[in-house]
Parts: structure tokens; sequence; C-alpha cells
């Protein structure tokens, strides 16, 4: 009986990974991706020169007689997200699309003017194509970084989470078949399991809000909230007022919420947390923009043992919103930095699930 029900149980999870290629994958099926030798990856073209290098190194600095061998407590892999392994531009990130569904669509919520302007400001800047193409005006995303905690200030940290999830079912624009939800780059998913299944320990270190990466990504890529480090939201707790927590005692009637302050995780920022949060240097990083420079250097510079970082290029503009001079810049980028080009267009056998198609 017991082997019945586990070639039950394997006939189910093949039919799964089929299925999940053919089709918009739901995030059960992304979660049930398994990828443990490189026969296992699906979503990705055999001819990838990327998945290639990558499947060596793991080899290597895996194997007990390897010269480069990377014992399994420093196998330490970080990823961006936005734009690495999940949609960032249908029309733009997903924390950004929450934070404008909030300040301008959400029925039970009044913003303050000057966060309805923000958003109103920020909103047209994306439609006009300006976000995509790198021309976001200078101090904007400052702005709309302040104005993005002003409109949650006051959830519960439970009710924050909540109302991500409830988001998350909105399906994105400029893609057929797709919400937000389930908007992971299924070739990538596969990179972040197929390091799990070789003891490798994978941090999400991304700009976007922290609790929100967790609500969108934790049970999806099977990580635990510590291994999610991105912007920090203020937390204060619900009397505190403005005291300031050096002189707040936590009361016994009090519970958390969301403040209005935050610095954004990018950049040189990266680098910090990773040292503060992680105490090491990691041997494999993953980026995709400007914004990922430093963490991506930073595994690869003087790194005592073999280390590797990657660039995902957004150059597919057949099956996803991909951006021809961004991808270009992205290239040179690369190229001088030595990090290894992953190109959607030419790597990638699928991206979201084949029924998946461009709308606009």
């Amino acid at each position: 009986m017991r082997k019945k029900i586990c070639a039950a149980l394997t006939a189910g999870l093949i039919a799964l990974g089929t299925f999940g290629i053919a089709d918009a994958a739901t995030r059960d099926e992304i979660a049930a991706i398994q990828v443990k030798r490189p026969a296992d990856f699906k979503c990705w073209n055999k001819d990838s020169v990327a998945r290639q290098k990558l499947v060596e190194y793991v080899r290597d600095v895996t194997d007990k007689r390897s010269k480069n061998f990377i014992p399994v407590a420093d196998r330490l892999a970080v990823f961006d997200m936005d734009g690495t392994f999940i949609c960032e531009s249908a029309p733009c990130y997903f924390e950004w699309m929450l934070y404008l569904e909030r300040a301008l669509n959400d029925p039970n919520y009044t913003p303050s003017p000057e966060d309805k302007a923000y958003a109103e400001k920020i909103d047209a800047e994306i439609r006009a194509g300006h976000f995509m193409a790198n021309k976001f005006p200078k101090g904007l995303n400052a702005t709309e970084a302040k104005s993005q905690q002003s409109v949650f200030a006051g959830m519960t940290p439970a009710e924050y989470a909540a109302y991500v999830k409830n988001f998350m079912d909105t399906p994105v624009e400029g893609l057929s078949n797709l919400k937000w939800g389930e908007a992971f780059y299924l070739p990538m998913v596969e990179v972040i399991k197929y390091l799990q299944a070789n003891n490798f320990t994978v941090y999400v270190v991304t700009g976007s809000d922290r609790p929100a990466t967790r609500v969108m990504a934790c049970d999806v890529l099977n990580l635990p909230p510590q291994q999610i480090i991105g912007t920090n939201p203020d937390i204060r707790a619900a009397n505190q007022g403005d005291t300031s927590a050096d002189n707040y005692v936590y009361r016994r009637d009090d519970y958390l919420i969301r403040g209005q302050l935050t610095t954004k995780n990018l950049k040189m920022n990266k680098v910090v947390v990773i040292e503060h949060e992680i105490g090491k240097q990691p041997v494999l990083a993953f980026g995709n923009s400007g914004g990922d420079t430093s963490m991506l250097n930073y595994a690869i510079a003087g790194n005592k043992y073999r280390s590797l970082s990657f660039f995902v290029i957004c150059d597919d503009l057949t099956r996803e919103l991909g951006n021809a001079n961004k991808a270009a810049g992205c290239i040179k980028l690369a190229d001088d930095n030595g990090w290894i080009k992953i190109s959607m267009r030419d790597d990638f056998k699928t991206i979201y699930g084949d029924n998946v198609r461009r709308t606009q």
C-alpha cells in the first residue's frame, strides 16, 4: 500500500510539473517545484550557458574532493527580488502597485491630500513609461518611500499581511492569466530550489518592504521569515505616539502598528544589511539592475571561496514586458563587472508558463 501511495504522489508531482510549464503556475504548483539534479531543470533551454555555469559551479563547490569545496555553513546565496525572480514591469514593482492600490483605489481608505498627490504623480510617471526607461525624476523614489509607509501607518502586522495577501489576487497589467501572487519567474524558482537541494542557504535581499516580501515569497520558496531581508517599516507600539523607542516602555495593553518612516534597502545598503543580518560574505549573488551592483560585486570581491554573480537581463519583449534599452545597458553593466548574464529571452524556456501572454 505504501508503495502505491508513493507512486501516486510521484505521478501527481510529475503531472504538476508538466502543468506548471504549460499554464500559468499557481502558488501551490510553484511551491511544489523540486530541482535536485541538473536533469530536473524544466524551465531553462538546454543550451543555456548561464545554467551550465551554475551547474558546474555547484558541482565543484559541493565536491569534497575539489579544492573549491565550500562547507555547508558558508554556502550562502543572496537574491534580489523584483526583476530577478518576480515580475517588476507590469507595469511596476509589486510593492509600488500595492501602494497605488491603497492610495488611489481602496474604497475603505482615504489618503491624506499629500499622499494622494504623491501617488497620482507616481502613477502618471509609471503610465508614461518612465520607470522601465530609468527616467524617474530625481527624488521621487524617496518621496514614494515615505508616502508608501504613510498610507499603511496604523495597521497591525497581521492586518498588513492580510492586505498584501488579498492584493496578490490582483491580475498584473499587460500579461494574461497571471495574478501578482503567481508572477514568479519559474526558471529562477528552479535555481533557488536547486541551490536549496544542494545545501545552500538562500536569502532574499530586496529594496521592497520586508513584511510584504515575506507574504509574497516565504511559502512559495520555502524560506523562513528571517531569510527575507528588505526595507524595514517603522514599527511602533500602539500607545507610543511620538515618543522615541529609547524612552518608551511597552505596556501590557499595547500591540504593534506600522509607523511612517523608512530607509529603502537599495544599493550599498544591501551590503550593509548582509553584514548586519547574515554576518558572512555570500558566495552567490543574483540581481537585475544597477541597484544590485554593490551586492553583486560584494559577493565576488576578495572572497575566500570561489564565487559568482548572475545578472538577469530584461530582454524578452514577446513573453514578458521587457525593455530593449534597459537590457542593453544591463548587458554592458554585467560585462564591465564580470557578472554572468541570464537572458530571459534566450535562456528561459518558459517564464510564467506558456499560457501567460503579453497583451500590450
